[in-house]
């Protein structure tokens, strides 16, 4: 499968998971996702990850080889370095780039599509 990296969409997570779900369900529903994402080569510019969601890119997430993956592919991950240190783990991501508000900003602003997970 040919990789297609999409350079006008920016992926947006603000939480732990995908969807108001149980928390079980809602890590199974964005393992999936990012999954599928690799799986079928449709790679978004940007993955940006702030409020709760900057926890599934740090040690103990069940996700960190789907994120590896779309990094490994040429997508960006900007993860919000406040977020991280409100939650104490500015030390333990484990992909991605810690940015700030103002690089997530610049990424809304330049992608002519945001998909908020």
């Amino acid at each position: 499968m040919r990789n297609e990296i999409n350079s006008k969409i920016a992926l947006v997570i603000s939480r732990e998971g995908m969807g108001e779900a149980p928390p079980e369900l809602s890590l199974t529903l964005i393992k999936n996702y990012l999954a599928l994402l690799v799986q079928e080569g449709k790679i978004p510019a940007y993955i940006c990850l702030y409020g709760n969601g900057v926890k599934l890119i740090c040690q103990g997430s069940p996700v960190i080889q789907e994120f590896k993956a779309i990094e490994e592919k040429g997508s960006i991950i900007i993860i919000c370095k406040t977020c991280l240190a409100f939650n104490n783990i500015l030390d333990k991501t484990e992909a991605g780039t810690i940015g700030t508000m103002a690089d997530i900003v610049d990424v809304q602003h330049n992608c002519t599509k945001i998909i908020n997970l």
